[in-house]
């Protein structure tokens, strides 16, 4: 029966509507579409190569991809801020070197963990002053300091190596919990994948994030301690990458001045891949983690298939690429459809 001129609105009609809008803003979902295409990935592999169907094999390949999935999640906190770090490979470079050299020394297995954190922890705050107290651009920062971490590796090392390290030392780069097939590394990743999400969503420090990201003027005016929150960012940028020169370096059981290089690339990437926007204020946790596996087992389906690294570089860029610009077609699509909605809704009110 039509409501037209009886003075009522058909509310089936607008909660069929709202439902509509609510569907679509969910599908046009960086976050959905991102676990659409890991679907895509997982099944495509699958159907290649029997090898990529293996538990296993999975779990074996988490080694290739974790240390960079634990120093991706204290990036997010900075992309999120809107500043930027390209030094954590040389982060990376300089603690692997001061363990190689200390474990030469005759240092035990825990102290040799407590130097690769500490020398990570003190160059992220090192970043984090310059940035703050003397207000200079952190790409600016970060690319300097970055030189200046793996030139002293260099410096020290040449083309030499360490190789020298307690046997006790590889297990947190090649062990497994108890007698499982989960790799300790995996779970070290899961830890911190949890400290970061209750950190982002349920603290003040995750508000301060978003609102800095915004507007850091605003942020500031509003009371926000906006130079405190960036300085632990990159603080806690520091210390993940030491984190990960002690699984890295554990995992292949040397030191190189060339460890890690390329990293940061990389690292961004994943974050920026997982929808947290380059610019700051946008973004959350979930896309990161969707985004880190789906690089992680598309670089794996690809190895498998014996397909180049030059390949996977030229792949990885264009996923970039698309990461970037497609949340702003996205947008504009959201848009579109929630106009759509509201004009059918006022033409619904209209002839009731």
């Amino acid at each position: 029966m039509s409501t037209e001129g009886t003075g009522f609105v058909d509310t089936s009609r607008l909660t069929r509507m709202s439902a509509g809008r609510r569907v679509a803003d969910f599908l046009m979902r960086w976050e959905t579409m991102l676990f659409v295409i890991f679907i895509l990935v997982c099944v495509a592999n699958s159907i290649l190569s029997p090898y990529f169907r293996d538990p296993k094999n999975l779990l074996e390949t988490t080694f290739n991809f974790m240390e960079k999935a634990i120093m991706a999640m204290p990036m997010m906190f900075v992309i999120l801020l809107g500043d930027i770090d390209i030094s954590v490979s040389g982060i990376i470079s300089l603690s692997s070197l001061f363990m190689g050299m200390a474990s030469l020394a005759g240092v035990d297995t825990p102290t040799l963990v407590l130097i690769g954190l500490g020398v990570g922890l003190m160059c992220g705050l090192f970043n984090g002053l310059l940035i703050t107290q003397l207000d200079i651009p952190s790409i600016a920062v970060t690319i300097g300091s970055s030189s200046l971490f793996r030139g002293i590796a260099n410096a020290v090392l040449g083309d030499k190596a360490y190789t020298k390290f307690p046997e006790s030392f590889a297990y947190f780069g090649q062990g497994y919990i108890g007698n499982s097939p989960l790799p300790f590394e995996v779970v070290a990743f899961a830890v911190t994948a949890i400290i970061a999400g209750v950190i982002l969503n349920m603290t003040t420090y995750g508000r301060h994030t978003y609102a800095i990201g915004n507007n850091k003027v605003a942020a500031r005016f509003s009371g926000v301690p906006v130079k405190r929150v960036r300085l632990l960012a990159f603080a806690a940028n520091g210390l993940a990458a030491g984190i990960a020169a002690v699984l890295l370096t554990s995992r292949i059981g040397s030191m190189r001045p060339n460890i890690a290089s390329g990293w940061d690339l990389d690292v961004i990437t994943t974050v920026v891949l997982g929808g947290i926007a380059i610019t700051g204020g946008k973004g959350n946790i979930v896309g990161v983690l969707i985004s880190i596996f789906l690089l992680g087992f598309l670089k794996f389906g690809m190895g498998v298939l014996n397909i180049s690294g030059k390949v996977m570089n030229i792949i990885t860029g264009v996923l970039l690429i698309v990461a970037i610009l497609l949340p702003k077609f996205t947008d504009s699509i959201r848009m579109s459809i929630r106009a759509g909605a509201a004009k059918a809704s006022a033409k619904a009110r209209k002839t009731a």
